[in-house]
C-alpha cells in the first residue's frame, strides 16, 4: 500500500506542473481574446456584408491575407484558386499542426434584421441572386483570424507550428470547376509543414451560444450528387398514346428510389435519398423528350454508399425499360464521411471540459449534413466541433436558409476553444 501511495504521489507530482502550466495559458488567452474580440467581431461583420460564392472568394482571401501578413505570418496565397494559408513557427520545437476555416458563401437572399446584413446580389448559373453566409463561414474565418491573432501574441512560447487554412469552396465548386479541400490538397497545401492533426469548428444553429459539441467518429456524412436524365418521345399532350411520357417515368422513379431507404436497406442504417430538381418540358399541351432530375444521397459507410448507387441503376432500368424510355445516369462521389478520430477526440475532451465546464459539452448526434473538412482525414487525424451560435430565447433559421443567425458571442468562446485546443495538443504532442 505504501509502494503504491507513493506512485500514485509521484505521478500527481508529474501532472501539477502540466495543469499549473495550462492554467496559466488559459488566463493568458483570455487576456488576449477578450482584447481581441472587438476588433475581430468588426471582422465578421465586414465579411458577412461582402459574401464572396465558391472559387469567387478574392476580397475575403484578400482580408485575411492581409490580416495574417500583419502577425508576421507566412503567408501562402492562390492555393485552390483563392485559397490561404499562414504559418506560424512557435518559439519553441515542438509538432505541427493544421486548423481550418472556409470562407465561401452561398447563393441564399439574406432575411435578418442585422444591420450589417448582405445586400450583395451577383449571378450564379445564369440566374441573378442574393449572397448571404447562411452556413457561418464568416464566423469560421473570424474565429480563425483572431485564434492567429492570439498565438501570434504569444510565439515565443508556442511549442512548435501551427498552419492556418483559409479554405475557399467548402460549399462546393460551381460546375465545371475544381475547389474546396481536396484541390488544396491536390495543390500542395501543406508542403514542408505537414500536420500530426487538423482541427476544424462549425457553427450550429441548433445549439446555443456557450455551449460547444462534437460527435466521436463518424459525424458528418458522405456526400454524393447525381443527375439523371430520362428519355422518351415527344408527342402532343393530348396523343399520349403516341408518345413515350418521360414525366411519368421520372415520377414513378422518384417515388421507387425512396424504397431503397425503406425497403432495401436496413432500419439501422443511416441513410438519404433525395430528389430536389426536376426539368423538363416546355409547354402545357405538349409531352417533352426528356426529363432531368437532380439528387443527392448520404451515407455513412462506403458499403451502404455502393449499394444505394447499384440499386438507383436497377431501378431507373426498370422503371425505364417499362415505360419504353431509357436513362442516363451521373453518379458523383463528392465528399467522404467526416470522422472525428476518436482517441484524438478522447485527448481533448479534457480541454474542452475544462475550458467550457462540462455542462456545457454536449454530445452531438451524427448529421446527415456534409463538410469537405473530411478529405483532410487522408493527411492526418481531425478533430471537428460544434460551436454553438443562437442567442439564448432565441431560434435561428436552419443552415442555407435567410434566417439563419449566428449570434457575435460565439467568435471570443471559438476563439478561446481553439486555441486551447492548439496549445494543449502542442504541449503534449511528443508525449503522444
Amino acid at each position: 500500500m505504501m509502494q503504491y501511495r507513493t506512485l500514485l504521489a509521484l505521478s500527481a507530482l508529474a501532472v501539477a506542473p502540466a495543469a499549473v502550466q495550462a492554467q496559466a495559458a488559459d488566463a493568458r488567452v483570455a487576456t488576449a481574446v477578450d482584447r481581441l474580440a472587438p476588433r475581430i467581431t468588426e471582422i465578421r461583420h465586414d465579411l458577412h456584408q461582402h459574401p464572396e460564392l465558391s472559387n469567387r472568394e478574392t476580397r475575403t482571401a484578400g482580408v485575411v491575407a492581409a490580416h495574417l501578413r500583419s502577425l508576421g505570418l507566412e503567408v501562402r496565397t492562390g492555393i485552390a484558386h483563392t485559397g490561404v494559408v499562414g504559418i506560424l513557427r512557435g518559439g519553441r520545437p515542438g509538432p505541427t499542426i493544421a486548423v481550418r476555416a472556409d470562407m465561401d458563401a452561398l447563393p441564399v437572399t439574406e432575411e435578418t434584421s442585422y444591420p450589417w446584413k448582405s445586400t450583395v446580389r451577383t449571378e450564379y448559373l445564369g440566374n441573378q441572386v442574393g449572397v448571404m453566409h447562411a452556413c457561418g463561414h464568416d464566423v469560421h474565418t473570424a474565429v480563425q483570424m483572431g485564434v492567429a491573432s492570439v498565438l501570434a501574441g504569444m510565439r515565443a512560447e508556442v511549442p512548435g507550428t501551427v498552419v492556418f487554412v483559409f479554405q475557399p469552396a467548402e460549399e462546393g465548386a460551381p460546375p465545371g470547376e475544381q475547389g474546396g479541400a481536396k484541390l488544396m490538397l491536390d495543390e500542395g497545401v501543406f508542403n514542408g509543414v505537414r500536420p500530426e492533426a487538423v482541427f476544424g469548428l462549425h457553427t450550429f444553429a441548433q445549439m446555443e451560444v456557450g455551449k460547444v459539441g462534437y460527435t466521436p467518429g463518424p459525424a458528418m456524412a458522405a456526400a454524393d450528387r447525381f443527375i439523371i436524365r430520362i428519355k422518351g418521345r415527344q408527342s402532343h399532350g393530348a396523343s399520349p398514346h403516341l408518345a413515350i411520357d418521360p414525366i411519368v417515368m421520372a415520377s414513378q422513379a422518384v417515388l421507387s428510389l425512396q424504397t431503397i431507404r425503406s425497403r432495401n436497406l436496413s432500419p439501422f442504417t443511416p441513410s438519404v435519398v433525395t430528389v430536389g430538381l426536376i426539368r423538363g418540358g416546355e409547354r402545357n399541351n405538349i409531352i417533352p423528350e426528356q426529363v432531368e432530375m437532380h439528387g443527392t444521397v448520404r451515407t455513412f459507410d462506403p458499403a451502404v454508399q455502393d449499394e444505394v448507387e447499384r440499386r438507383m441503376r436497377e431501378i431507373l432500368d426498370g422503371v425505364t425499360r417499362a415505360g419504353g424510355g431509357s436513362y442516363e445516369l451521373q453518379y458523383d462521389r463528392i465528399t467522404p464521411v467526416t470522422v472525428n478520430n476518436p482517441d484524438l477526440a478522447r485527448r481533448l475532451h479534457p480541454t474542452l471540459v475544462r475550458l467550457m465546464g462540462g455542462s456545457n459539452v454536449v454530445d452531438v448526434p451524427p448529421t446527415t449534413g456534409a463538410e469537405d473538412f473530411a478529405f483532410f482525414a487522408t493527411v492526418a487525424p481531425t478533430f471537428f466541433y460544434r460551436l454553438g451560435t443562437t442567442p439564448p430565447g432565441q431560434k435561428s433559421g436552419d443552415h442555407h436558409t435567410p434566417t439563419f443567425i449566428a449570434d457575435d458571442a460565439a467568435i471570443p468562446i471559438g476563439m478561446r476553444t481553439m486555441t486551447g485546443l492548439v496549445l494543449d495538443y502542442l504541449r503534449t504532442g511528443a508525449a503522444q
